[in-house]
């Protein structure tokens, strides 16, 4: 088994080791046996995937544990520690959520918005007809997943924008895509005057207490800035690209995404803005198959199977248009509920799901782009020996 470099949990309690799913579930406050549910799971995981270096962090009843496994660098040998720095990938869109969820928290948008309404250089296209809600659920008619290497700049990108023309009506089919909710993130800070990687560090990052969370990684934390690694083993880092901070650029810790899943999962002392942008990430809107989509979370009933899971966070559903149902009224942010989300960029891979009604948070954050599949398997194991019931 990999060796476990480093383990920290806000607590400890002596019992006996215990085995088996409703053994796990019984004694979930046990560190003991959370450590070794963990590295049980997780070091298989990277040795089949060739996984140099991870962090795993778990939130359970309001109880943080956290797990540091392998490299951040391998040419250095620089082991994994509660500083490393992972790139999110596409988990940075539910910070962009969160963040259009303040500005209507703050009166300065509506999600019922055109988009047009908040760039007057769009106004007269396609744009005129769709609504910020259709752009932060991928339902806006089809963009997609990426820019066309032709955009390089602010002006190109809105040309793109004035020239692009939907596939299929605003709100019937979801189609995930960058330069949706990449478009979002653009467009709240043009609501709330100021550049997003301000309104983020002001409005999210500062209320709730983030201590390692970067778009651009300040060199003061460079050394703590790992690498990913390719298919072929090469060191490599996310390069720059359009709305890149808006839909895939946050670099972060375990730590401080374990401090954004339990102010989701429980937010009593937040400010009310804040309270109520996390409450409009989480509200349903459409439905897809067995996922609701939110505004950057996607959430399924719970309890809810592995193949569920699978499905949702599927190649299909990420690279296919698929039909929608919107939900009137939208659906509100549920307790017996599991939300997810995946990201990646070319060296790396994370995941973070949370149940709100066990109290129980996952953050997987990894130096390699390995499959969801594997993710999302390994997740639901750690999740659903800690909640189901004993015997």
């Amino acid at each position: 088994m990999r060796k476990l470099l480093a383990v920290t949990t806000s607590f400890l309690m002596t019992s006996s080791l215990l085995f088996g799913s409703a053994a796990w579930a019984l004694e979930r406050a046990d560190s003991d046996a959370v450590e070794a549910l963990v590295n049980e799971t997780i070091a298989p995981l990277m040795d089949e995937h060739r996984i140099p270096g991870m962090a795993v962090a778990l939130s359970i009843n309001g109880q943080q544990h956290y797990f540091h496994y392998g490299l951040a660098n391998q040419e250095t040998e620089v082991s994994v520690t509660e500083e490393t720095l992972f790139e999110l990938g596409s988990v940075s869109k539910i910070f962009t959520a969160a963040l259009t969820g303040y500005a209507q928290a703050s009166g300065a948008l509506s999600l019922s918005d055109s988009a047009s309404q908040h760039l007057p250089a769009l106004e007269g296209s396609a744009f005129d007809e769709i609504t910020l809600l259709e752009l932060g659920t991928y339902t806006a008619g089809e963009l997609p997943l990426q820019f066309p290497e032709s955009v390089q700049s602010e002006e190109q990108m809105i040309d793109f924008y004035r020239q692009w023309q939907p596939e299929s009506a605003p709100g019937s089919h979801r189609l995930y895509s960058n330069p949706s909710i990449g478009l979002l993130g653009y467009l709240t800070a043009q609501s709330l005057g100021k550049s997003y990687e301000t309104l983020m560090e002001e409005a999210l990052f500062a209320p709730l207490g983030f201590e390692h969370s970067y778009f651009q990684v300040p060199e003061a934390q460079q050394a703590h800035y790992a690498y990913g690694y390719s298919k072929e083993d090469e060191p490599i880092r996310v390069n720059p690209g359009m709305l890149d901070a808006q839909a895939y650029g946050l670099k972060s810790t375990a730590a401080d995404v374990l401090t954004f899943v339990e102010a989701n999962m429980s937010g009593a002392e937040l400010n009310e803005p804040l309270r109520q942008a996390l409450a409009t990430t989480r509200t349903g809107y459409f439905e897809v198959g067995n996922m609701t989509q939110g505004l950057g979370w996607e959430s399924y009933a719970y309890p809810v199977t592995l193949d569920q899971l699978l499905a949702g966070n599927s190649l299909e559903m990420i690279l296919e248009p698929n039909p929608a149902n919107r939900l009137a009224p939208p659906l509100a942010p549920r307790q017996k509920a599991l939300y997810n989300k995946t990201g990646s960029t070319n060296g790396f891979g994370s995941y973070v799901a949370f149940v709100p009604g066990e109290q129980i948070g996952i953050v997987m954050l990894a130096n390699r782009n390995y499959p969801n599949q594997a993710r999302i398997e390994a997740a639901h194991q750690i999740i659903s020996a800690l909640t189901e019931p004993s015997e």
